[in-house]
């Protein structure tokens, strides 16, 4: 399942839009995955802060441990809600911050409860986001320091090219994660105690080039460790496209 936060906040203000709703399709390159997933996601900011939150489905004919499946073989949702009172405030970059996830395949959900801050440059085509987040565990996941902590960046016309975004993610969390998958972890003793996610994505607006500033073609490197239950670093590179409505 490819578990991502594509956009956070107000990174999506760097292409000048106060809505957004777009659809990414990739094609997964990873060791045993070569399936394909999809993508929704919606940014909206208001006066009161913003809402944010996507859907994953994947499409494999087989599971990590070989097993046939058929039809959407996993999901994934999560939506971020960003409180700010006092955006025009000294204090107007802080934000209160709360989230929620949970997914079918992996049986875990989440409430996190923290902060966000955001930075920019002056015409916000280059946006950062740092998150601190308490995060909460149901009765099948447990965790010794139950923090995450999330960087999301957005770079527009990256080196001079117009139309070239790159954005992406960071998440590192204290979970205790029994090792599931991989050669020789299917019943390990040992476990993790510490996950790191990360998928950086470079878009270009293609679409541009003929009348078409919908379309945007691109990819993403999706980087792991300790995370769904494979042990240590994993890196599956994935083609896609994306279409903004």
């Amino acid at each position: 399942m490819k578990k991502i936060v594509a956009f956070a906040g107000f990174s999506l203000l760097a292409v000048g839009a106060f809505a957004q709703t777009n659809l990414q399709v990739f094609y997964d390159f990873g060791d045993k995955r070569n399936y394909v997933t999809t993508t929704l996601e919606m940014f909206k900011a208001d006066d009161w802060g913003s809402t944010f939150f996507f859907v994953d489905y994947d499409y494999a004919d087989k599971d990590a441990r070989d097993a046939k499946r058929w039809g959407a073989t996993g999901s994934y949702f999560e939506i971020a809600r960003a409180l700010n009172f006092w955006q025009d405030s000294k204090l107007g970059a802080l934000s209160a911050h709360v989230e929620f996830n949970a997914g079918v395949g992996f049986g875990t959900r989440n409430w996190l409860f923290g902060v966000e801050y955001f930075l920019h440059n002056a015409d916000f085509s280059n946006t950062f986001t740092f998150e601190v987040m308490y995060k909460t565990f149901n009765e099948t996941a447990k965790s010794d320091v139950p923090l995450q902590f999330t960087f999301v960046w957005g770079m527009q016309d990256l080196f001079g090219v117009e139309g070239l975004r790159f954005s992406g993610f960071a998440d590192f969390w204290g979970e205790t994660t029994e090792y599931w998958y991989g050669k020789g972890q299917e019943n390990p003793k040992d476990a993790g105690k510490w996950i790191f996610i990360s998928e950086p994505q470079l878009w270009y607006n293609v679409g541009s080039l003929f009348n078409c500033p919908n379309f945007n073609v691109g990819g993403e490197v999706e980087l792991g460790y300790n995370f769904a239950g494979f042990k240590g670093f994993t890196c599956n590179p994935c083609l896609g496209v994306k279409w903004d409505f």
